[in-house]
């Protein structure tokens, strides 16, 4: 089976039309879904040029990441909310997405799974970080929804408990907001989009958040096809401008394909540990 999303690399050769040729030796990040080889022919419209000096491994993880985090903020918006939760707030996704809402203006909560990367994170900027193995966990998260106002949230964990804690807490903010109280909670939209799954367990629901919520799933394909053409072309080309700012990734390794398909490689990279990205180098 083809493997691998996305890529980078430079054109070295292109086709009669003048959108292929204006791309020769230019150097672009690009989808595929077969990213893993030495070369590939590609479609243009699979292309995202870069700027002059952009080096390939800074253009490798230019989509799928950067427009899902872009992504995010955009559904935000579209569904009438002003900040947002992400619930991997180290990771490499969640990074960028730090940096996006800070430049932008967007509220964030961040939640992270260790005391370093709450550390992490406040070097970066971040106001809202919250350590969900700390004994405070559900206080500290109320408060930065109470904060930010969040009522939307982006779940890469999937399984467990953490959607339905997301809403009982914003239901809590809502609750001490609202003007009078209802058996059916309160009137605020609570919504949490499930688009990972590193929890492969049951998803389980204490329903204590009323009745105006929603859970469901978030894929970038569904998402950039709902904005349509304009409005895709408008995100990647804010991915291009900012490859090595924003939208930069940083990696705990480099791996030939040898290396990728070495046991001892695959049990390493399998964790998907923060900070610990792998780089495919198909060249070496």
């Amino acid at each position: 089976m083809p493997v691998g999303n996305e890529g980078g690399g430079v054109i070295v050769a292109a086709g009669a039309s003048p959108a292929a040729q204006a791309l020769l030796g230019k150097t672009v990040g690009f989808l595929s879904g077969n990213a893993y080889a030495q070369y590939r022919t590609l479609h243009v419209s699979q292309c995202l040029e870069m700027a002059d000096g952009t080096d390939p491994a800074d253009a490798a993880a230019a989509f799928v990441n950067p427009l899902t985090a872009l992504g995010m903020v955009e559904t935000m918006r579209m569904e009438g909310h002003s900040a947002l939760v992400h619930t991997v707030g180290a990771s490499n996704l969640g990074i960028m997405l730090n940096r996006i809402c800070l430049d932008d203006g967007v509220g964030l909560v961040n939640l992270v799974r260790k005391p370093e990367h709450v550390e992490l994170l406040r070097s970066m900027g971040a106001e809202h970080v919250v350590d969900t193995s700390a004994d405070s966990f559900h206080d500290d998260l109320t408060d930065a929804l109470r904060a930010t106002g969040a009522t939307i949230a982006f779940d890469a964990i999937g399984g467990g408990d953490i959607a339905g804690i997301l809403l009982s807490k914003m239901e809590k903010v809502a609750g001490e907001q609202a003007g009078e109280f209802s058996r059916y909670g309160s009137d605020t939209h609570k919504q949490v989009y499930i688009y990972g799954g590193l929890d492969r367990g049951p998803t389980t629901l204490r329903r204590d958040f009323g009745m105006s919520w929603g859970l469901g799933g978030w894929l970038l394909t569904p998402f950039l096809m709902k904005i349509g053409q304009d409005g895709a072309d408008r995100l990647r080309q804010r991915v291009a401008d900012e490859i090595t700012t924003t939208f930069a990734s940083s990696y705990g390794t480099r791996l030939s394909l040898a290396d990728a398909v070495d046991p001892e490689q695959v049990k390493r990279y399998a964790l998907m540990a923060t900070g610990d990205k792998a780089l495919i180098t198909p060249q070496a």
